[in-house]
């Protein structure tokens, strides 16, 4: 990607923010048994969380999985009350489910997922009626039908379709913008009709390049948030990809903290998916009034409370199995300062957190 000179000036106004060396630690009360799944249902891998403006949650999980351990459709949405009751299950048997990768609403209730394996993103009304679909799964008949390569260097990404799409965000003029992904390195983008407008980035380690943008966020100003995983930063773009700015939370494990699942992550591999601070995920909490960040990593496993400037404001967690640990976030969910929904991988399950900041702590680090 070529930047001007007004993109330049940019950059260099806006330097990378950098975490505080000890931020404080947010107390908060943990509820692991939040969602109440029917009889003889149970969550998978919990990919995505969302919330509407009536609360109701909304579970993207790996679940419900049919076929062999290998290539199995793996991808069941389901909708919980306030109260954590089940609603419904939406999209049964839905042609693009595949392996679920994120779920979020947007400001009219619509809902809209991410399936990795399908390479699509579906968007549904609030009935749960499909209303717009991006992206086109391969069929059986397609000579291509196969596991996708992963080569170095990515092939050039196509206009309106995805290499292991992530996930999705709009801003206030209802543009949509998708993270894409896996293979690909880029953010596309669509005006509110579904219409294509463009793309940004790709595969590489200098600013407006990423290395799987795994999560996707936008603010009131219509800034966007990618959480460019591999390359263990969040960095900051305006609608059009000009980088603003670049957020890195440096902060170190704690001392012992082992990761829930795995060997002891090389600090030093070019890719830095397991290092503490690398974001599998980011949400930003709702307008009016001040914004916060919320981010969360593998290892330590922590979550990480942010201004949209890029200053750790706090941090919660760590890895483990029991309530209030946590096994691989992959989804969270941020419908207010204070109110946290998290979707676990390892270990199957959405937590809701209450956060008490006024107790915070100062870390020990």
């Amino acid at each position: 990607m070529k930047y001007g000179l007004i993109g330049l000036l940019l950059l260099a106004a806006a330097p990378t923010a950098l975490a505080a060396e000890n931020p404080p630690v947010i107390p908060f009360d943990a509820d692991a048994n939040f969602i109440r799944m029917p009889d003889n249902m149970y969550l998978g891998e919990v990919s995505g969380v969302a919330v509407n403006s009536k609360g109701h949650v909304f579970v993207f999980h790996r679940g419900n999985s049919t076929g062999p351990a290998y290539s199995a459709t793996a991808a069941q949405l389901l909708e919980f009350n306030e109260n954590g009751t089940f609603v419904r299950e939406i999209g049964h048997n839905l042609y693009a489910w595949s392996f679920a990768h994120m779920v979020r609403v947007d400001k009219d209730d619509n809902i809209w997922v991410a399936d990795k394996g399908s390479d699509m993103v579906v968007k549904f009304n609030p009935q749960g009626r499909v209303v717009m679909t991006f992206g086109r799964k391969l069929e059986a008949s397609d000579e291509e039908a196969h596991p996708l390569e992963h080569p170095n260097p990515p092939l050039p990404a196509i206009n309106g379709l995805f290499r292991q799409v992530t996930d999705i965000t709009w801003d206030p003029q209802g543009n949509t913008y998708i993270s894409d992904g896996y293979i690909n390195s880029r953010v596309a983008k669509y005006d509110k009709d579904g219409n294509w407008i463009m793309q940004w980035g790709d595969r590489g380690t200098e600013p407006g390049k990423m290395n799987t943008p795994h999560s996707i966020a936008a603010d009131a100003q219509g800034l966007i948030y990618v959480a460019d995983r591999g390359n263990r930063r969040i960095q900051v773009f305006n609608g059009t990809g000009q980088v603003q700015r670049i957020i890195t939370i440096d902060v170190d494990a704690p001392p012992g903290a082992q990761p829930v699942i795995g060997n002891m992550p090389n600090l030093n591999a070019p890719v830095k998916t397991q290092s503490p601070g690398a974001p599998w995920v980011v949400c930003i909490t709702p307008g009016p009034g001040t914004q916060y960040l919320y981010a969360s990593d593998a290892f330590p496993g922590r979550i990480y409370k942010l201004s949209l400037d890029g200053k750790l404001l706090g941090m919660l967690g760590g890895g483990g199995r029991t309530p209030g640990k946590f096994g691989w976030i992959h989804g969270i969910a941020c419908p207010s300062e204070n109110t946290l929904f998290v979707g676990e991988l390892l270990n199957w399950r959405v937590q809701k957190l209450t956060l008490h900041p006024d107790r915070a702590q100062q870390a020990s680090n």
